[in-house]
């Protein structure tokens, strides 16, 4: 006990700041990594996500328990959800909110039964054209959000499915590499108390494919 005593004495302001630290990871604000590209070209493979766990939520510490809401997620939003039908941590795009009418036909979405606008898009960095130059990128116009998706050069059985109405109190998430995403198509809708945060900026990136290097064009880039 009294090791305990004076080791408490000693390093007590360290161990305060451990336990702060964990408590803000755990309830405020964490990153996230990404290890699949099922979110290219927005996210990519290496990059560390800042994930606001603040952004719909005040939680208890250390938990999924939900003390009181602040909002919900918004068509567009980039969310991280603890899926239990996957049985991992998974970081998808909101594009159905509850009671609408989703389908989707050759890769293009139909939401209440109005099609959602796609053309070609121009931002395409130098790398992005030699590595994705047997697929094609887009530009979808999801409500007030203009944003990038990836297809591949011939379309997957995920290209298609019939409409279906999103239950209250769920949400039909897709990856932005529309040909190559475990996500609703799969897992089916999630729910909202599995969402635990949104995503809004890459605090940095590596490279996998060049020993590890970090891509500093990607430090701190919005999504």
């Amino acid at each position: 006990m009294n090791k305990i005593k004076q080791f408490w004495r000693n390093n007590r302001g360290f161990v305060v700041f451990i336990g702060l630290m964990l408590v803000f990871r755990s309830a405020v604000a964490d990153w996230n990594d990404v290890p699949s590209g099922s979110m290219q070209p927005t996210i990519e493979i290496g990059d560390r996500i800042l994930v606001n766990k603040m952004a719909y939520d005040v939680r208890l510490p250390f938990s999924t328990v939900s003390l009181f809401k602040l909002a919900d997620p918004k068509r567009g939003d980039i969310v991280i959800f603890a899926s239990e039908a996957a049985e991992n941590r998974l970081v998808k795009r909101v594009v159905g909110m509850p009671g609408d009418v989703v389908a989707m036909r050759q890769n293009v979405l139909t939401i209440n039964g109005r099609q959602l606008a796609y053309h070609q898009a121009e931002e395409a960095t130098e790398k992005q054209a030699v590595t994705l130059s047997s697929e094609v990128l887009l530009t979808e116009q999801l409500g007030s959000v203009a944003h990038p998706v990836k297809l591949a050069p011939l379309s997957s059985v995920l290209a298609d499915f019939a409409p279906v109405q999103v239950p209250a109190g769920h949400y039909l998430v897709l990856g932005d590499n529309r040909d190559n995403s475990a996500d609703s198509r799969v897992i089916g809708f999630v729910p909202r108390h599995e969402i635990v945060g949104r995503a809004g900026k890459v605090l940095f990136s590596l490279d996998y494919d060049n020993y590890y290097l970090p891509r500093s064009e990607r430090f701190l880039a919005s999504l």
